[in-house]
């Protein structure tokens, strides 16, 4: 099984907050418990976050990490029309792309409409990661090649992983290849006394820190194979 950890690197909890503690204090928690596991991961960063904090996107990069698109403001590109949309995506390709090669693109709270796709192939994207397993109606989804596009599903939400242990285990046992995780830097901040929604506050910080360290080490033990992003790509080419 190939088994994929993506973050979505962005401002703390959109739209409830405009602080950025993830990822001062979030990302090199997250970075260190990477490095130690050995595994690479993919970062779908803004490029508000990359202008104000090129330090954490140098680092992620230098440690051997996919740098990702996550769209240049965060705004919903289901609520933006097709210029404001290209203009979304042609500013952040260029912020991200001083850093090295970005050919991945998720965008924000998986909201981005069909008819854009072809946006992100103009702009030097090959895949899209911009699907959600676990919404409604999208469980059986698979990867697929969409208009030259390489499009793989997120599988599930990341509250689901601080669940108990025992009921996190059943639910990857049912999970299916590739397997996608999607964080936020913030979830490895204490936000418990935050005001926003409880699901995005519950057993932040330490104990999210806990479920990802569990969470690799079930599915290694298991002979799972951890991907880039990029990866999951070329094997979706492959399968086709």
């Amino acid at each position: 099984m190939d088994v994929s950890i993506t973050v979505d690197l962005e401002h703390d909890c959109p739209p409830f907050l405009t602080t950025y503690r993830g990822v001062t204090d979030g990302m090199p928690r997250l970075l260190d418990l990477l490095s130690a596991a050995a595994v690479p991961a993919t970062f779908f960063c803004t490029g508000d976050v990359a202008r104000r904090h090129p330090e954490i996107v140098r680092r992620l990069v230098a440690e051997g990490h996919e740098l990702g698109c996550h769209g240049d403001t965060h705004a919903r590109f289901g609520s933006l029309d097709r210029e404001n949309a290209e203009r979304e995506i042609r500013d952040a390709a260029t912020t991200l792309r001083a850093f090295g090669e970005v050919t991945s693109f998720r965008a924000p709270n998986l909201d981005f409409p069909t008819e854009y796709l072809g946006l992100l192939t103009a702009h030097g994207f090959r895949l899209d990661s911009s699907q959600g397993r676990h919404k409604p109606g999208s469980f059986f989804v698979q990867p697929s090649i969409v208009a030259g596009l390489d499009r793989v599903p997120a599988t599930i939400a990341p509250s689901a992983v601080r669940l108990p242990e025992l009921i996190r285990n059943a639910l990857f046992s049912q999970m299916r290849d590739p397997v996608v995780f999607f964080f936020h830097p913030w979830e490895f901040v204490d936000m418990t006394k935050t005001p926003i929604p409880l699901d995005c506050r519950w057993k932040t910080g330490e104990p999210a820190l806990a479920s990802l360290q569990g969470t690799i080490a079930w599915f290694r033990k298991r002979g799972a194979a951890f991907r880039r992003m990029r990866e999951l790509s070329a094997a979706t080419r492959r399968a086709a």
